[in-house]
């Protein structure tokens, strides 16, 4: 290994013990009798996940043990089999979506725009299979369907309301997963997302588009929800016909506002292949696989 990366990893590993330290209540994830295992520490195998993604662009686990085995063993000389080491990341999943929560929360860029957010989901597909039972990860995972690929599959749906930002990718503000049949409005409804924007706009698609659901919370918080116009079932073809320039100017602009949270999805996607979690084996592995890709992506955009 090169210098720089020599110092690269150095870095990785004293951010990660800074991130133990600072919550200590990641030391009761795994209340066992090895639950402090000293050869081979919590610290260490979330060291090499993290540097073995961010700087040399690994993401299955596999992948990243084979990297650790080859290159790191000198400095983690106590790395265990690949199962322990995947099983390990497995349960202490908890502690990805704690560090990406911090990552957020304390590195919000300048230029953003606190007063105008941007909703919307995209599918973590475990199966493309149209119609094979999903066996992976049943408790949290079922059948669903992405309009905007056409595409059936089994899997999560990750939910995400960011702030935009001008001219760049917004920064996400929260981060949730759902089955992938649950309907996005009501999930954001279920979470109380919207309940907490004073005085904010927010732009989403045409799946939270609900007027009686809107109209509530512009009276009581000012917040003002822009989506697509959705065509109304049994709406006259003369009033189809002449609502139709305006309406489909005003999409098109609602469109332009939210289109560069696709492109953090896509760049999500690119840089990690997030959204394809067919080698995923078990709950846990699933819940992994989306905080630590995530971390990992975030971590890079940021430093």
């Amino acid at each position: 290994m090169s210098e720089q990366m020599q110092l690269n990893l150095i870095q990785t590993y004293c951010w990660v013990c800074d991130m133990f330290d600072k919550n200590p209540q990641w030391n009761y994830i795994r209340l066992s009798n090895n639950n402090q295992p000293a050869d081979f520490t919590d610290q260490e195998a979330v060291t090499i996940y993290i540097f073995a993604g961010k700087y040399q662009r690994y993401f299955q686990i596999s992948e990243i043990h084979e990297f650790a085995t080859h290159y790191l063993y000198e400095w983690f000389p106590k790395l265990t089999s690949y199962t322990k080491f995947n099983h390990r990341l497995n349960v202490i999943q908890p502690i990805f979506y704690d560090m990406l929560l911090d990552i957020i929360s304390n590195n919000i860029p300048q230029n953003t725009s606190f007063n105008t957010m941007l909703l919307d989901s995209m599918p973590i597909i475990t199966s493309k299979s149209k119609n094979r039972t999903a066996k992976v990860a049943r408790e949290i995972t079922d059948k669903g369907y992405c309009s905007t690929k056409n595409l059936y599959y089994y899997g999560l749906k990750l939910h995400l309301l960011a702030y935009r930002r001008s001219g760049t990718m917004p920064f996400p503000n929260k981060i949730y997963l759902s089955s992938a049949s649950e309907n996005d409005l009501a999930v954001v409804r279920e979470i109380n997302w919207l309940d907490d924007l004073v005085q904010t706009e927010v732009f989403a698609d045409k799946a939270y588009c609900n007027k009686k659901y809107v109209e509530t919370r512009k009276q009581a918080i000012q917040l003002e929800l822009f989506t697509p116009v959705k065509a109304i079932k049994g709406t006259p073809e003369h009033i189809k016909q002449h609502d139709l320039a305006y309406n489909n100017l005003f999409s098109n602009a609602v469109s332009k506002v939210r289109q560069p949270i696709e492109s953090l999805f896509n760049w999500w996607i690119q840089k990690t292949n997030l959204q394809n979690a067919n080698k995923v084996r078990s709950t846990n592995g699933l819940l992994m696989h989306c905080f630590g890709k995530l971390t990992i992506a975030t971590l890079n955009w940021i430093f």
